[in-house]
């Protein structure tokens, strides 16, 4: 079934507006820079300062679940190396594929950002996080980098990385 939703995706949704803006969004998770970015930022101001630090938290574990342990034991090719109809539109990333590493620190950190602003009322700035970190997880699928099955478990760990990134920032707050 992961094969079939690519090839549909790259038979049907593919054109050149769409790969040159999908394109955009895949590099803002590159390495997890925009979401470092972001935490950093986010430590600047005395109200986001917390918020800030459970997103670093969140990243940081996102990469030692995602990018050190689970990738290099299960080592899921990338779908372009199982099936030579899917081609990738993007350099071949030279890690394995499960779980997407894009998704995975996408929404650890934007897990984190949401509940650290639900918590101060500050909607708009809870939710953004996440539509960017389901618009770049959607990317790894269309520029044919990543399985479905391989967004859906970034998703799931960067959720638990994010949960746990904000409760370290909740607990940090009630020791003081």
């Amino acid at each position: 079934m992961d094969f079939q939703i690519l090839l549909w995706i790259q038979e049907n949704l593919r054109s050149e507006f769409w790969t040159a803006l999908w394109t955009g969004i895949t590099f803002l998770g590159d390495h997890g820079q925009f979401w470092i970015l972001l935490s950093l930022c986010l430590l600047i101001p005395k109200g986001t300062r917390r918020i800030g630090v459970c997103s670093l938290v969140a990243l940081a574990l996102s990469l030692l679940c995602t990018n050190i342990c689970l990738k290099n034991l299960v080592q899921r090719a990338r779908p372009f190396q199982q099936y030579a109809q899917l081609v990738p539109l993007i350099p071949a990333p030279r890690d394995f594929s499960f779980p997407s590493g894009h998704t995975s620190s996408s929404f650890a950190a934007a897990v984190a950002c949401f509940l650290g602003f639900r918590e101060q009322g500050r909607w708009t700035f809870a939710v953004l996080p996440l539509v960017l970190a389901a618009l770049i997880s959607f990317s790894r699928l269309y520029l044919g980098v990543h399985f479905p099955t391989d967004v859906l478990a970034g998703c799931l760990v960067g959720c638990v990385a994010g949960i746990a990134g904000y409760k370290v920032g909740i607990g940090r707050r009630k020791m003081r």
